[in-house]
């Protein structure tokens, strides 16, 4: 008889487990044994916001709660889920959802459930299909003439998902994000180095941009919103130009979604008497910051990637807009003829 020696019997057992783990695994949660627990049967849901202009993902960094709606496949109302935990600053947590064999449809909101949040729904979203569903952003905010900041809004939908009895596991599944807020900051500066003071100047933006339906899209309203700043002041061009009285007005503002679809202007007058010292197109000012990079890259998904802006006016001694150039988010940008829409 010929003798195995140790370590070929413990090459052999070890071999024989590896063989049995998968097995194990897949008989652990066989639907044909009813003695066994059965496979978790659903979705297992990740987030993404890499809808900006970094293109990498910042869910976890920017977005504080989280509210998913769950629909059939015709849209009718299933159930609803809200996380506000910790988990959400884990780029690898999952949203698990148990869920019957099916079609199914997503739509998440980012920010709805937080204690600061800016925007409320239209109607009830528990039993309601998915195309009553909407956000409007909260009147209250809207105050003159100081504005309020707003909490960020972030909205994603995922459709036709499906499950079916077959999978052993969690059908895998990702929502994109998209950012529904914008933060714009104005200066205004003196080319002659004079200072302009904050106050002798009234900053608006008015738009029509409050309400946003179930597909994310602005839904005008018979009347168009102004936008105070929501902080205003003077601010110095740089630390050498304080004591030579190098200050510039700024004033900043929180807005909802901007689109192609609404036609917001920003305004400054002459607080002392109303002359006007500056009215534009906003929209147009801001496309003009598009880098030839992304010369490929719609106007509309420009305006949906980007959220900051940084605007830089100029004016005479007079007061009023000396239109040769802006600068925009450090973009110098030469003005032409930008009357024409986008």
């Amino acid at each position: 008889m010929k003798l195995l020696n140790t370590k070929t019997i413990k090459n052999a057992v070890f071999g024989a487990v590896l063989m049995a783990a998968p097995a194990a695994a897949l008989s652990s949660c066989d639907h044909f044994n009813e003695d066994l627990e059965p496979c978790p049967q659903g979705v297992e849901l990740r987030f993404v916001y890499d809808y900006n202009m970094e293109f990498s993902n910042a869910f976890p960094s920017q977005v504080e709660c989280l509210t998913v709606y769950i629909y059939d496949g015709e849209g009718r109302y299933i159930d609803s889920r809200v996380e506000t935990g910790s988990v959400l600053k884990d780029e690898n947590w999952r949203m698990k959802l148990d869920l019957p064999a099916g079609e199914y449809s997503f739509v998440a909101y980012g920010g709805m459930a937080c204690d600061k949040a800016s925007f409320s729904y239209l109607t009830s979203p528990v039993g309601a299909p998915m195309h009553n569903l909407g956000v409007k952003l909260n009147a209250s905010l809207l105050t003159s003439p100081v504005g309020s900041p707003l909490h960020p809004l972030f909205y994603g939908r995922l459709e036709s998902v499906t499950v079916t009895d077959a999978d052993i596991a969690r059908v895998p599944a990702t929502v994109y994000m998209m950012k529904d807020t914008n933060n714009i900051r104005i200066l205004l500066q003196n080319v002659n180095g004079t200072p302009v003071v904050g106050s002798d100047y009234i900053f608006t933006i008015t738009d029509n941009n409050t309400v946003l339906n179930w597909n994310n899209d602005v839904v005008p309203q018979p009347q168009a919103t102004v936008y105070h700043p929501w902080t205003q002041g003077d601010i110095a061009a740089d630390e050498n130009q304080v004591a030579q009285g190098g200050i510039a007005a700024f004033a900043e503002f929180d807005t909802s979604r901007l689109t192609l679809s609404t036609s917001p202007t920003l305004s400054i007058v002459r607080a002392s008497d109303g002359a006007n010292v500056l009215t534009i197109p906003l929209i147009n000012y801001l496309i003009m910051l598009k880098s030839e990079h992304f010369a490929s890259m719609t106007n509309q998904e420009f305006l949906d990637r980007e959220s900051r802006w940084d605007m830089i006016f100029f004016i005479g001694p007079n007061a009023t807009w000396i239109q040769t150039s802006i600068i925009i988010n450090g973009w110098v940008v030469r003005i032409n003829d930008i009357s024409t829409g986008f």
